[in-house]
């Protein structure tokens, strides 16, 4: 028996796997872990009362387009890593895009501020706590992503940690913005991407631990 015969007899009996496959398992997982995290800033943290006024201004819209931003490459990035052989990576590069222009955006703001506000719109109210809450309700969205990798074959479990915590943290970010009164961009500049850059680097961490097969 030569190789392609012996291939064909392994695989005879295999059901097709739907193209889609792995998509699927990811979206399920981010969705998962998305539903959990909802329930704790419904019912733990509360939603801002005035979340209808604030989702017709600027400032709440900005949040929102920079944490889907990152929450969307990043999960583009998870299912690249998901496979044995992610192939080029170079596209993630793109997520400096959103960082860049936020930055931006900070940098018009402080121009069209007094100096001695400077200091008030980078803290913020709530700068204390916003990094932290923003990575604990990455945790449940992280979990859902390591179920999405318990069927899936990485080979690069460092990076892929790293990304899958890069996706919970920008998706509970997203979420974050339904409780956060906060208007300033240098202060989600900050700690927003404190938080997600935290859940990255602890999924880095974890992801040898938690994506070996």
């Amino acid at each position: 028996m030569n190789t392609e015969q012996l291939i064909r007899e392994l695989s005879r009996d295999v059901p097709r796997v739907s193209r889609h496959a792995l998509a699927r398992r990811v979206v399920i997982g981010l969705v998962a872990g998305g539903l959990a995290s909802m329930v704790l800033v419904t019912l733990v943290l509360g939603v801002r009362p005035d979340l209808q006024v604030a989702m017709q201004g600027f400032s709440f819209w900005m949040k929102w387009t920079y944490t889907m931003s990152l929450g969307v490459g990043a999960a583009y990035g998870v299912a690249r890593l998901s496979r044995p052989d992610p192939g080029s990576l170079r596209a993630l590069w793109w997520l400096a895009v959103p960082v860049l222009v936020l930055a931006g955006i900070g940098i018009g703001e402080l121009a069209n501020a007094p100096p001695g506000e400077w200091f008030a719109m980078w803290l913020g109210q709530t700068w204390k706590v916003c990094a932290l809450l923003v990575l604990l309700l990455a945790v449940p969205i992280f979990i859902g992503l390591l179920w999405s990798f318990r069927r899936l074959a990485p080979t690069r479990l460092r990076a892929a940690g790293a990304v899958a915590g890069l996706a919970a943290g920008a998706w509970a970010a997203t979420l974050y913005c339904l409780h956060c009164p906060e208007v300033s961009a240098l202060f989600v500049l900050t700690w927003y991407s404190l938080g997600i850059a935290l859940a990255a680097g602890i999924g880095a961490l974890l992801g040898p631990r938690l994506l070996r097969w």
